[in-house]
């Protein structure tokens, strides 16, 4: 999926305001109660912002100086199980930074670089064993622009954020910039850095160029909120590719990521009512030794599209498709709801529109298991699999178009029940042709 920008062309001054223009896209009514809202955040310096609705936000290009102003599409669904409103801030998804005031520094090897005041810095160059680390107030944001920047580190972090309110990782157009750890991370103290760019607090990547990241553990690691709306990235990691403790929420950007643990993760160890993943744009490219998406509350998936090679694709309590073109080979589950947070009732899965193609391994595996609910009220789901559905509660089948080994179904059903046999000549419960054993004799659904 391609980006969508906007471009001002014309200088206006600093004071002018950012126009927001408001509009909206298709989301179905959820069966699960809201998470609590995201506070919005003013623009600092002169940028003056527009506050969104309730409904979407879209951004609009304007102009801050003399340079062009580029800023993305956020389209955004207000009727699922995420509250989308205020999730993304006008400079979120300004795509370039304002470098009137900018402060530029170029790279020497073995030279860390110290960041501790709000403002703009352009880094460029080649180096070695350099950590940019950012230790400015908790009020503060702070914007690191990467111009052609190459960094390689044994041990430590490329991008440390040790405090502020916010930090935005933008690329500039057209620019190539790497990022790599190559060896075993050292511990801040208590401090566990595992990650290429590793933050304590909320962080934004965005920008027009490209950004590759290799990891000898996590690529990019935020202990707060994650975002991302625009640039390209390539993520190599042992670890997890990206990685928060309270969301992550994308709207656009292109995605190659090869992980040998999770792609995308949202877990608090400490505290299992946070922990969401929200999608409305970009392309994903991802091959993952474990899971594609987990989230542990809430994954929700409006838009996108979404190529996935992993043990279980997309994995939280309560997974809801609104939209996005998602192609799926799993090993282990396609898609999964288990329960993962004691802030939510039952688990389910909810599918109300998008289309989604869904291709099992061999074994002991379904196309979509639910340890709780399965609604598919729309959208298109097209299953190749010997087992398709498995679900502990209710199946409910209301719209949309569901195929099974080639064959469109009208009802869900277990594709594992009472004698274990696969279909028990009943096409739409999509495991087994009739008269063979699916492998489990007796007994309820499996777990």
């Amino acid at each position: 999926m391609k980006n969508q920008y906007t471009r001002g062309v014309t200088a206006v001054l600093l004071s002018a305001a950012l126009a927001t223009t408001l509009s909206g896209c298709m989301g179905a009514a959820s069966k699960s109660a809201e998470i609590e809202a995201q506070e919005s955040e003013s623009i600092p310096l002169s940028i003056e912002v527009t506050e969104a609705s309730e409904t979407t936000e879209v951004a609009q290009a304007s102009e801050t100086t003399a340079e062009n102003v580029v800023v993305s599409e956020a389209k955004l669904s207000t009727t699922g199980v995420i509250d989308t409103t205020d999730l993304f801030t006008e400079r979120d998804l300004t795509q370039t930074a304002d470098l009137s005031d900018a402060t530029r520094l170029t790279l020497t090897s073995g030279e860390d670089v110290s960041i501790t005041s709000e403002g703009v810095y352009v880094l460029s160059g080649e180096a070695s064993d350099v950590t940019v680390t950012v230790d400015a107030d908790s009020t503060e944001k702070v914007q690191i622009v990467l111009d052609g920047v190459s960094i390689t580190n044994a041990d430590a972090p490329v991008i440390y954020v040790v405090s502020a309110d916010k930090v935005f990782v933008t690329t500039t157009e057209g620019s190539s910039n790497t990022l790599s750890v190559t060896g075993t991370f050292v511990a801040d103290g208590d401090t566990n850095t595992d990650a290429v760019i590793f933050s304590k607090d909320d962080l934004v990547l965005n920008g027009l160029g490209a950004l590759a990241i290799s990891s000898t553990d996590n690529g990019i690691s935020c202990k707060d909120d994650l975002k991302v709306t625009g640039g390209t990235y390539t993520i190599s990691s042992t670890g997890d590719a990206l990685e928060a403790n309270d969301s992550i929420s994308i709207s656009d950007g292109s995605f190659a990521i090869s992980s040998q643990a999770d792609a995308l993760h949202a877990e608090n160890d400490e505290d299992d009512t946070v922990g969401s993943v929200y999608i409305c744009g970009g392309s994903f490219d991802i091959d993952a030794a474990s899971d594609g998406i987990r989230a542990t509350t809430y994954l929700q998936v409006d838009g996108g599209s979404f190529d996935i090679t992993a043990g279980e694709a997309l994995e939280s309590t309560y997974v809801q498709v609104n939209g996005g073109e998602i192609q799926i080979a799993a090993s282990d589950d396609g898609i999964n709801a288990t329960t993962k947070s004691s802030s939510i009732g039952t688990p389910a899965v909810e599918v109300t529109g998008g289309t989604i193609s869904i291709t099992m391994g061999s074994g002991d595996t379904d196309a979509i298991d639910s340890n709780g609910n399965l609604y598919i009220s729309g959208g298109t789901v097209d299953i190749n699999a010997q087992f398709a559905f498995d679900f502990d509660g209710a199946g409910e089948l209301t719209g949309g178009t569901v195929t099974v080994n080639g064959e469109q179904v009208s009802s869900l059903a277990n594709s594992m029940m009472g004698g274990g046999m696969g279909m028990r000549g009943d096409k739409a419960m999509g495991g087994a042709p009739e008269g063979e054993m699916s492998g489990q004799m007796g007994g309820g659904p499996r777990g």
